[in-house]
């Protein structure tokens, strides 16, 4: 099938690969599609719901049909369109969706079930019996569901994400943009071109035409060559801009190494771009549909472009006697080119009877073509017209219904194009996408004369609001034929033999499935979408969608401006979470992240749990210790009577400077920090906006203007980026600047009776109770080296928290703990502090856990009523404070030797133990070495007015049922003695 001296391929480069394991010879610069068209393969694929052969169609991505699965094991990768698929040596091809091949598919015998199988049937066939889902409804739809298929293995591939910023973004390199490139570029802006193919050129590689004298590729590649030569240009090639995001920011997909046999270990496949222009143009062109008309769907039935697309480019005739059907001019440049390059034309169809012929093959004007026959492949049409209906024996069809510019991407912002009677399409209008104009077809400009003025006009208009210099870049003298086209969605056709007109090639909508909507009362343009499946395989619809729109208008009585057009949303094309995610896998997706004691700890046998983005110890164990419990308590017990030492490196810190610094405290938490002292410490509590805690920290005064905020672990990158948002949304007249500083410092929270002893063997200038008062804080030294001592206690001991820069950190931790060990303690690791806090009634991320307020905590006299701050307007809603709501207390077992547990439900002692009795919930839960005693904080309904009282603790889960006591959730110390000592 391949037609001498055509083409752009390289033929002195013969490539051969393998397609269901067999060789097809192609040349450097087919595709799979092309190459495999060469050799007279008809069947690339097999349709979703009722396995119908199904052909190729087009020549790029919006291909419907012609999905494929290469490779195989880990590397096996479904779904890939044929007709964009670069062929190299070794590359592995198979089709899918079939069994045992697309050739001879079994599942085909669905086609004879047709009849049962209409729109809508999965709502209809599978409620009754209900019981019969779970067990054979269900598990039976999911092993039909999907297309392709995973190998199952994990995916070794390697993927990358990059970010790139621009003047002026170009979307698509046909002649509308890569004028605007060249015209922006010549004016210095800096461009960025960007298209999915491999070779700029656009529809000028498919077409036999000339731009100034010059075939339309070789200008193409004239203007490429000089574009690639300027310092402000990047030729994006192999890249799909696929989404139109805020603030001009696009998504964009480059297939790196899917063309290459054997590519560099460190070369990715995908690279997923987020691109930054300060003005776009879309010039992705227009995109060609078909025409529905019975059995319009058989292998050897093409698009009319791609047929002629398929000769220019790739030296491929389609078809050995080939008949094209259309309604617009463009079907008569398909029969030209194929008559120039010797191939048979059996007839040309019109459906306009107004024409006036051109070209020595046979016409029919005012005919359609109502029917084809040929089972694995087209071998007949059967023609209509005013001499009545003739049979036409043909192995290729290529069909023309018009075009439909690419403006899906002007509508990810949810804009509406409007509907033009004059090209028969949708075409965008103003400012859909802030900043993002189109151009050339995708404007509705369909010459290319047209096409080149558009681009160099969209160019100047984004240079014009750049502030930029526009440049008087004429254009190059090309074809400029008018676009005539008559609508044309339907042939008419019996329903003798069930003959079907199909709208959506790869799901199998018909039009009877569409009328069918209609009748049900689906007149909705996207009820029909979801009712019928239509436009919603892995193509979107780009080639069915208006047509299906305009039959559901035939079928309810409207018009197709007011029947109107589904949601097009982002991708454009498919994309790989592998390319979205890059990086994402392994310690990518879970990174491994270490304090600066960590070596420290684990040479210290310590075993190791996540707590937020970090790794810290749970316990370090000692010879002859045998449960975690036993070391848990040890350390206890050692910090009460002695000292111990914890690393809170993983604490968030955000050091925050200016002089409206304290102000903006004042407005992120509920107390007030603009009164804080210089050198003193002060406990702060979060809100959200909705009310409700978000986070609880201390912060601390180093200077007038200089305050340094300590987080949870769990929530420093949350706290981090709602004080971005509120300086950034809410005050950005206040002057402060803020950065986390949490890597940057080492930290070691220094406990225990003995605590201060220890510190004044590190610290060159001794401290005493007086000089370092409780919640003081400031600079101190260490060996000549500058840190940074906060008195603040998480354990209710007399306990300090030193911090140094990271580089010093393990050595520091190295040295406190030995010489606390001399003092009779030693480190001590999260079981430990969890037991501390909750003997104190401290709280975690366990009690502030999204749903409970300032008042469930006992903490609503913090909210100040002096000034305003997030979350207190609606905090003081009725339904946030009172007796009703659940709040903090503590609870001890009655009998002092059972296990409590986290979870557990709350009765009261009369009550039922069911769903709707629960009185509250369990947090959190420790055994207390110092109190001999199961220790537990939960909420329970107006709990402080239960203290005292004893009710039922019940855990279905871990078959708990036991009574516990009510009191204060502060076990130990609750006057403050221990810390202010």
């Amino acid at each position: 099938m391949r037609i001498s001296n055509k083409g752009l391929i390289d033929r002195s480069t013969a490539v051969s690969f393998t397609f269901d394991g067999k060789t097809v010879d192609g040349f450097a610069g087919d595709t799979v599609a092309s190459a495999a068209l060469a050799q007279g393969r008809k069947v690339f694929g097999r349709s979703f719901k009722y396995h119908r052969p199904r052909g190729v169609m087009t020549t790029g991505s919006e291909e419907p049909n012609a999905l494929v699965t290469l490779h195989s094991g880990a590397a096996q990768d479904p779904n890939i369109r044929a007709t964009t698929q670069e062929i190299y040596e070794g590359l592995q091809v198979r089709g899918q969706n079939a069994w045992p091949s697309v050739d001879r598919d079994l599942m085909g015998v669905n086609d004879l079930f047709a009849p049962f199988f209409g729109a809508g049937f999965y709502y209809k066939t599978f409620m009754w019996p209900g019981a019969l889902w779970e067990k054979l409804w269900e598990p039976m739809i999911r092993r039909a569901a999907g297309l392709g298929a995973l190998s199952g293995e994990d995916d070794t591939s390697r993927n990358e994400k990059a970010y790139a910023f621009c003047d002026l973004l170009v979307i698509g390199a046909g002649p509308a943009g890569l004028m605007a490139a060249l015209t922006a570029a010549r004016a210095g802006a800096d461009v960025i071109l960007a298209d999915e193919d491999a070779r700029p050129g656009g529809r000028l590689l498919l077409e036999d035409e000339e731009i100034d004298g010059k075939p339309g590729h070789v200008w193409a590649a004239d203007i490429t060559a000089e574009l690639m030569g300027m310092d402000n240009v990047r030729v994006m090639t192999r890249t799909t801009v696929t989404g139109a995001f805020d603030q001009g920011t696009y998504g964009a997909l480059e297939r790196v190494t899917q063309h290459i046999a054997a590519p560099s270990d460190d070369m990715p496949l995908e690279c997923f771009w987020r691109i930054v222009a300060k003005r776009a143009v879309l010039a992705a062109g227009a995109l060609e549909r078909s025409v529905a008309f019975a059995n319009n769907d058989r292998p050897g039935i093409m698009m009319a472009g791609a047929v002629r697309g398929y000769l220019n480019r790739y030296g491929v005739a389609a078809g050995q006697k080939v008949a094209v059907f259309g309604n617009n001019d463009n079907a008569w440049k398909t029969a030209r080119d194929l008559q120039a390059a010797g191939v048979e034309i059996a007839a040309l169809i019109d459906s306009r009877s107004d024409v006036t012929p051109q070209g020595d093959f046979p016409v029919i004007t005012g005919g359609l073509v109502s029917d084809t026959r040929g089972r694995g492949a087209l071998k007949e049409i059967t023609v209509q017209s005013a001499s009545g209906e003739q049979k036409i024996a043909v192995d290729c069809l290529g069909v023309s219904g018009g075009w439909n510019p690419s403006v899906h991407m002007l509508c990810h912002m949810n804009g509406r194009p409007a509907w033009d009677e004059a090209t028969q399409s949708f075409l965008p209008v103003d400012n859909m996408v802030p900043g993002l104009a189109p151009a050339g077809a995708a404007a509705g400009h369909f010459s290319t004369q047209a096409a080149l003025e558009s681009g160099i006009n969209e160019a100047n208009q984004a240079l014009t609001d750049l502030g930029l210099n526009t440049t008087d870049t004429k254009a190059p003298q090309a074809e400029d034929g008018a676009y005539n086209i008559t609508g044309l969605w339907e042939v008419p056709h019996e329903s003798k033999g069930y003959k079907r007109a199909w709208l959506d090639f790869q799901n199998d909508v018909s039009t009877k499935d569409v009328r069918l909507a209609a009748k049900e009362n689906y007149a909705s343009v996207e009820h029909m979408k979801r009712y019928t499946t239509q436009g919603m395989a892995p193509d979107q619809g780009k080639n069915s969608n208006v047509n299906a729109l305009a039959i559901l208008a035939d079928a309810t009585g409207r018009d197709i401006p007011t029947t109107g057009t589904t949601t097009f949303r982002p991708p454009y094309v498919p994309v790989s979470l592998a390319a979205l995610g890059a990086g994402a896998r392994g310690k990518g997706f879970a990174p491994e992240r270490f304090v600066t004691s960590h070596q420290a700890t684990v040479d210290r046998n310590a075993p190791m749990i996540e707590a937020g983005l970090w790794y810290r110890p749970s316990y370090y164990p000692r010879p002859g210790e045998k449960t975690w419990l036993e070391s848990c308590n040890r350390e206890v017990i050692s910090i009460r009577n002695a000292v111990g030492v914890t690393d809170v490196s993983t604490l968030g810190k955000i050091d925050i400077q200016g002089p409206d610094a304290g102000a903006f405290l004042d407005f992120v938490y509920t107390n007030m920090f603009s009164t804080l002292k210089v050198g003193r410490v002060r406990y702060g509590l979060m809100l959200r906006e909705d009310g409700h805690v978000m986070d609880d920290g201390t912060t601390a005064r180093l200077g007038e203007n200089h305050y340094v905020t300590t987080t949870t672990t769990a929530a420093a990158g949350q706290v981090m980026k709602h004080m971005e948002f509120v300086h950034q949304a809410l005050c950005p007249d206040m002057d402060v600047r803020f950065i986390s500083v949490t890597e940057q410092w080492a930290q070691f929270a220094v406990a225990g009776p003995k605590s201060r002893e220890l510190l004044n063997t590190v610290l060159d200038d001794k401290i005493d109770n007086d000089s370092w008062p409780f919640m003081a804080c400031g600079d101190v030294t260490l060996s000549g080296v500058k840190g940074r001592l906060f008195r603040i206690s998480f354990s209710g001991e007399h306990a300090y928290e030193i911090a140094v820069p990271s580089r010093y950190g393990d050595a520091l931790f190295r040295d406190l703990v030995s010489r606390a060990e001399v003092l009779g303690g030693g480190a001590y690791g999260m079981e430990a502090l969890n037991v501390l806090r909750i003997e104190k009634g401290f709280i975690t991320h366990a009690e502030i856990h999204g749903r409970v307020t300032a008042f469930d905590i006992g903490m609503g006299r913090m909210v100040s009523g002096k000034k305003d701050c997030i979350g207190k307007t609606a905090s003081e809603r009725p339904g946030l404070h009172g007796d009703h709501r659940e709040q903090m207390v503590g609870l001890k077992p009655v009998d002092a030797g059972q296990n409590l547990s986290n979870g557990a439900h709350l009765f009261f002692a009369d009550d039922d133990i069911t769903a709707d009795n629960s009185r509250g919930y369990v947090t959190s839960v420790g055994y207390s070495p110092t109190l001999d005693t199961y220790l537990a904080l939960g909420f329970l309904e107006n709990g402080p007015a239960h203290y005292g009282k004893k009710i039922r603790f019940k855990d279905h889960l871990r078959g708990i049922d036991t009574m516990v006591e009510v009191c204060n959730p502060v076990f130990l110390d609750p006057e403050g003695g221990r810390s202010r000592g």
